[in-house]
């Protein structure tokens, strides 16, 4: 699995703490989290001193450009917080979501600030280092460095934008209709002149009593839920190969010798150009 490498920078520790937190609690392990600051191994307070050397090493190791490594430094220098974490590669967006609204320095303004306050960018660590100028006193010997820069290529997390998928409830009428049936019980009184049979006026001079129940449909509303359709959300990663054209400068050495040859040394013009001085890097 691919791991990348995230960070961020605080002005208090306590911020710095409470955005690993965050992270802890999207289950990332401990051991891949750290916060470098002051009082990492390596750091004395000296920018000038070699004693940098472990700290400045580890925040080189993480493959970042120059600027911003320049940057981390500069802010642990100045009493910032730096928090680097290693995630694995389908964690990264979640660990950067969690760290939103964490307090982290906005960079950008804080270089600009840096910057308007006399800060050049230089490396935390010291001053570019150059050759030592022996004394005008002793021209016996003098050493000349020979320079050759080597191309390093890393990665670096960027923020592309991100993809929102929100679901919500809408309400819309709905119109229908349904034909519902009523009973209804009519009473009518017709008159009547009909002769009776003989022996039929007991039958017709009793009490009677004649119930009927009058119904009707009401309309009933029920509902249900059903899935029509789904919506499938997911993150996919895909790998591509980027040209990475750059120059690189070496030194090269010319001798010219206008001694005579009888008081020309051994080898000397030999031993003063590296085995691969004509080389060039495309």
């Amino acid at each position: 699995m691919m791991m990348r490498k995230i960070t961020a920078v605080y002005d208090s520790k306590p911020d710095a703490q409470a955005a690993q937190d965050r992270l802890l609690a999207l289950g990332l392990p401990q051991e891949h989290m750290e916060i470098l600051d002051q009082g990492a191994p390596g750091y004395s307070g000296a920018s000038t001193t070699a004693e940098h050397k472990g700290l400045w090493a580890s925040i080189k190791e993480m493959f970042i450009p120059d600027e911003d490594r320049r940057t981390f430094e500069e802010s642990i220098r100045r009493g910032g917080y730096l928090l680097v974490a290693s995630v694995e590669a389908d964690q990264a967006d979640a660990a950067l979501e969690a760290l939103e609204g964490s307090n982290a320095v906005d960079l950008e303004r804080r270089q600009e600030q840096w910057r308007a306050e006399g800060w050049s960018g230089q490396d935390a660590a010291g001053e570019p280092r150059t050759a030592a100028v022996p004394d005008s006193n002793d021209a016996s010997e003098q050493t000349i460095p020979i320079v050759k820069e080597r191309l390093r290529v890393g990665k670096r997390e960027v923020d592309q934008g991100r993809v929102r998928v929100r679901s919500f409830v809408v309400e819309e009428p709905v119109h229908e209709e349904v034909r519902l049936r009523e009973e209804h019980v009519d009473i009518e009184r017709r008159p009547v002149n009909q002769p009776t049979a003989t022996g039929a006026a007991g039958d017709l001079l009793r009490e009677r009593t004649v119930e009927l129940q009058e119904t009707a449909e009401e309309a009933v509303v029920a509902k249900e839920a059903v899935v029509t359709e789904e919506l499938h959300v997911r993150k996919r990663a895909d790998e591509r190969v980027q040209q990475v054209d750059e120059t690189v400068r070496h030194t090269e050495v010319q001798v010219d010798d206008s001694r005579s040859g009888d008081r020309v040394g051994p080898d000397v013009t030999r031993k003063t150009s590296p085995p691969d001085a004509t080389r060039r890097t495309p």
